[in-house]
């Protein structure tokens, strides 16, 4: 998924770029982004509710 969605065909600078870059993909995925498999939540809502 990460893969495909996000940054796909960009160049970054360097790694510190790219680490931000990265870290920004994965909290708007699992903060963020709401999933159909789990009935329009995000996984951190899942998680929380979870608890």
């Amino acid at each position: 998924m990460f893969k495909y969605e996000f940054y796909h065909d960009q160049t970054f600078d360097n790694v510190r770029h790219a680490k931000s870059a990265a870290k920004n993909a994965i909290n708007l995925y699992n903060e963020v982004r709401l999933h159909l498999s789990l009935d329009y939540k995000t996984p951190y809502m899942v998680y929380k509710l979870s608890a």
